[in-house]
């Protein structure tokens, strides 16, 4: 019992796997701190001592991983230089051989050879080709030739395309002009015109309705005179001669307004009238046909 007792103020440890991962974890990352901590350092020196807590590891950690990419950049930068240094020296150390070699061809080389390397020279410039290969040339030449053949063929299809442009912009500008001038006016007596048109179409309206009226209303047979067929027939002939005037009237003579939504309106209009006059006709003359077929 007292050994019972004894234990009983000492704390109760418990073994756990994930706790234990996370302190090995720890102590890897702080000695990877401390290793390069030391290795930036002098040998003699030794890590002074301070706070070792989350926060602090994890700022070390950032900073020496930030240092090694630096580092690892630095070192290809390096690189980099050494080989380009390299690669300068043997070119001047190869530059006073093609010196003694152009300098050779220029003593060696006559008028006309100056003249064609020059020219070739100056080709392979305005080529872009690095190599001054003649068989290249040749068909840079020749897609060259080509390409130029298709550009005069283009050019000479936009000129004509351009005559047509200017020529239609000329018409719509003549007729804009006149549109704009007085000539586009309508008529003086329009006004007057419009009106008597409205009347005599709300008339002819009213004697189609009617018309219609009394053809859906059954009624007998009427005893029909050769008299009353003739009558009938010349009012048909009247009204289909009258329809004709009206509709060579409105042709010729009506104006329509400078405003083009009202000159639609008035269009559509006068089509509805046209269309109300011709039914009247075929009301007409389909009554007249049958009336006639009795006699």
């Amino acid at each position: 019992m007292a050994h019972l007792h004894s234990l009983e103020g000492q704390p109760a440890v418990i073994f756990s796997p994930s706790v234990a991962r996370i302190a090995a974890s720890t102590a890897r990352d702080w000695s990877y701190v401390d290793a390069w901590l030391a290795s930036k350092l002098p040998a003699c020196r030794p890590i002074p001592p301070f706070e070792r807590n989350q926060r602090t590891l994890k700022a070390l950690l950032t900073l020496a991983l930030a240092n090694e990419a630096a580092d690892e950049e630095r070192n290809n930068l390096a690189g980099a230089s050494a080989f380009a240094l390299r690669a300068l020296e043997q070119h001047e150390s190869a530059c006073p051989l093609r010196d003694s070699l152009l300098a050779s061809v220029q003593r060696c080389v006559s008028n006309e050879g100056y003249n064609a390397l020059e020219a070739l020279a100056n080709v392979a410039l305005q080529a872009a080709a690095p190599w001054a290969a003649p068989t290249d040339l040749g068909r840079d030449f020749v897609r060259l030739q080509a390409s130029l053949a298709e550009m005069d063929t283009i050019i000479s299809r936009l000129d004509l395309l351009r005559r047509h442009v200017d020529r239609d912009a000329g018409i719509a500008a003549d007729a804009l002009r006149a549109w704009q001038s007085h000539r586009s006016r309508p008529f003086p007596d329009a006004a007057r015109q419009n009106l008597e048109m409205q009347r005599k179409t709300k008339v002819m309206r009213a004697q189609l309705v009617e018309l219609l009226d009394r053809a859906a209303r059954p009624v007998c047979k009427p005893r029909l005179t050769v008299e009353d067929i003739s009558c009938e027939e010349q009012h048909v002939v009247a009204l289909l001669a009258r329809c004709r005037e009206l509709e060579a009237h409105i042709t010729a003579r009506i104006g329509l307004p400078a405003d083009t939504t009202e000159a639609e309106d008035e269009v559509e209009a006068h089509r509805s009238q046209l269309g109300h006059l011709e039914l009247h006709r075929d009301v007409v003359v389909d009554i007249t046909a049958r009336h006639r077929g009795p006699a």
